[in-house]
């Protein structure tokens, strides 16, 4: 199961934590499609809060692990981590199984 978890400071999105893989198996095909999507999304996140919205991010990724704060906030932010949050939160109602998603204030 893979867990997100989306960080809130007043009201405002300051980042997210992924942890887990969404396969069971090796052979598990569909958990290797969810993994491989919310991976890309979250990438696509990251790099765009940094390299496109100027945002200073504190970021640490490892196998089955990223975790990414802003270390400042920018205003411009918060749409890249609410489309983020959307579309995690589509993923984990298609595949229950497979994705968590929760947000922690």
């Amino acid at each position: 199961m893979t867990k997100i978890r989306f960080f809130e400071c007043d009201g405002l999105l300051i980042g997210y934590e992924i942890s887990g893989h969404s396969t069971s198996s090796a052979q598990d095909i569909n958990g290797k499609i969810v993994c491989s999507a919310v991976s890309s999304a979250a990438y696509m996140a990251a790099n765009t809060l940094s390299e496109i919205v100027g945002a200073e991010l504190e970021a640490e990724v490892s196998d089955g692990y990223m975790c990414i704060k802003l270390k400042s906030l920018v205003e411009q932010s918060q749409i890249t981590l609410k489309g983020f949050y959307l579309h995690a939160s589509e993923l984990a109602k298609n595949y229950r199984n497979y994705v968590k998603v929760y947000s922690e204030v």
